[in-house]
């Protein structure tokens, strides 16, 4: 992950951070000169919790805090983050260890958790710098990326003491009610209304799963990768989201993300992650995998409905963003042709009921299982 100078509208007082820490961290490296000031860089990437590297003498550390402005009811709970990866960490080793947390916002305008830091390569819209694999790498990459998403899922809640963050059953019909909302909240006059797709959703919601713990935003650039083998993930990041639900809205949310070749000219235009690379799985693939190493089934006509929430999951993201940058509460550049992005989302959504509304029953209650290499899945339709 790059780190560059911290932006103007994301500076803080540093060396209040810095006192407070000195004062309050636990389970930091002995080696870090905690009673220094630190050097603050801003890490590039992400729209939503803002993160920093804090350069001690003698080690780094990372600082979580969420963005000033107006937030969602809910989101950027650092108390909750900070809890999420404590107690998680003792049962999945990727997950990075926490250090301290701080709630009182006037110490740098904001709450914030800080925690350590996992140094290795982290893919973003492409591989890292430096970072060269060829087709059989890049699949086995693949493969060890889904691997930590169904050892998340395979995780004993109970165990973990996290079971609270659950709501028990009505979680997808939690989620789809949810996430209407917050589009309905955070919808601009530019960008569709969603109605057909949100209504969609509601009336073809899938039976109730056994639920895991999940991430909720599961992607290749919360991963961090080994620097000495780059196929194999040593850290999972930016717990802000998870809680106990659905793991195949997980599977779905993280799909979402996912432009492979093929896909239409906008879509990859928008393309977050290096998901086209060859030896990449196809959205089908992933799914067919992920079931063959979870035990889970789902049919084509369950898959399509998970697929269009994932999608329609990202637009509500982007369009949050959007508004954020129209109403002037952040100056990024990047986030100016997200509007765009909302309008291509709602197109796709489309065009995956129109495909699933002409299925016929004997394929919708097929399982997804992998395609032939070159097969279009079968649950979409090619982007235009």
């Amino acid at each position: 992950m790059s780190d560059r100078e911290v932006r103007g509208e994301d500076a803080f007082d540093v060396r209040a951070m810095a006192a407070w820490l000195a004062a309050n961290a636990t389970g930091a490296d002995a080696g870090i000169d905690l009673t220094a000031v630190p050097e603050v860089r801003q890490f590039s990437g992400g729209v939503s919790n803002l993160t920093y590297l804090l350069r001690y003498p003698g080690g780094d550390l990372i600082l979580r805090r969420p963005p000033r402005g107006t937030h969602v009811k809910g989101a950027h709970d650092m108390a909750r983050e900070h809890r999420v990866q404590t107690q998680l960490a003792r049962h999945l080793p990727y997950v990075p260890r926490t250090v301290a947390l701080c709630e009182d916002a006037s110490v740098i305008g904001t709450p914030f958790y800080v925690m350590q830091r996992l140094d290795g390569p982290i893919p973003r819209k492409e591989l890292p710098r430096g970072v060269h694999l060829d087709r059989e790498q890049t699949a086995a990459l693949c493969r060890n990326v889904i691997d930590l998403l169904a050892g998340l899922h395979s995780v004993d809640v109970a165990a973990t003491g996290l079971g609270d963050l659950g709501k028990g059953d009505g979680y997808v019909a939690r989620q789809v009610s949810g996430w209407s909302e917050r589009y309905r909240r955070a919808r601009t006059r530019n960008v569709g209304s969603f109605e057909t797709v949100m209504r969609w959703l509601d009336e073809h919601r899938p039976a109730e799963r056994p639920h895991t713990l999940v991430h909720n935003d599961f992607r290749f650039d919360n991963v961090v990768l080994d620097p000495a083998d780059p196929t194999r993930p040593i850290g999972l990041l930016d717990w802000e989201l998870a809680t106990v639900g659905d793991p195949l809205l997980d599977l779905a949310s993280s799909l979402g993300y996912w432009v492979q070749p093929g896909d239409g000219l906008l879509l990859r235009l928008f393309r977050r992650q290096p998901t086209h690379l060859p030896g990449m799985m196809t959205r089908e693939q992933v799914v067919a995998y992920y079931c063959a190493r979870t035990g889970a089934t789902v049919t084509h006509a369950e898959w399509a409905w998970y697929q269009v929430f994932g999608l329609f999951r990202v637009a509500v993201i982007a369009q949050q963003v959007y508004q954020r940058y129209l109403s002037r509460q952040t100056t990024n550049p990047q986030f100016r042709l997200f509007g765009i992005a909302v309008v291509v989302l709602e197109l796709r959504c489309r065009r995956i009921i129109r495909r699933a509304r002409r299925m016929s029953p004997r394929t919708a209650a097929t399982p997804v299982r992998p395609s032939h290499p070159g097969r279009r899945p079968t649950t979409e339709e090619p982007s235009k």
